[in-house]
């Protein structure tokens, strides 16, 4: 468990309340990864939430052709900042990693458990909406990086 006052001074918590904040904490725990570790890969259960406090985390998407699993391919997506949420499928159904996270250096990165989240927002429709917000925000910023870097990959071939 983390303190919910360490909670209140980040980004991604601003606007729970006191109480929706002792909530969370108590499925928060605090964890330090090692240099190449992988958090979570795709097509797992996505069973935490993560925000990253310090270090450097990469994304990557994989992309693959369900009748033929042969033909996978890794994409790097973006390095993620401290601050910021990942693993965000955790709270959105069906609950399913659509990625993988890799530590680049060691981090420390706040871990929740994904099944009390998803019981605090059903109990809780403020909190729920508050947590799809911050969702949201982490959510299109990744859609955006992603749709420069496809920009940027076709841009040689709409020149020519």
């Amino acid at each position: 468990m983390v303190s919910p006052e360490f909670l209140r001074r980040l980004p991604f918590f601003a606007g729970f309340n006191s109480e929706q904040l002792k909530a969370i904490a108590m499925l928060t725990d605090e964890v330090t990864v090692d240099e190449g570790t992988t958090l979570f890969e795709t097509d797992q259960p996505a069973d935490h939430l993560y925000v990253l406090l310090e270090g450097e985390v990469e994304l990557h998407y994989m992309i693959a052709v369900p009748v033929r699993p042969e033909l996978r391919k890794e994409f790097y997506i973006e390095d993620l900042n401290p601050g910021e949420p990942f693993g965000i499928a955790a709270v959105l159904d069906p609950y399913v990693y659509n990625g993988r996270v890799l530590a680049r250096s060691q981090s420390r990165v706040l871990k929740m458990e994904a099944p009390g989240l998803r019981a605090l927002c059903e109990l809780d429709a403020r909190l729920a909406g508050i947590m799809m917000r911050q969702v949201a925000k982490a959510a299109m910023s990744r859609l955006d990086h992603t749709r420069v870097q496809l920009a940027a990959a076709r841009a040689p071939s709409l020149v020519a």
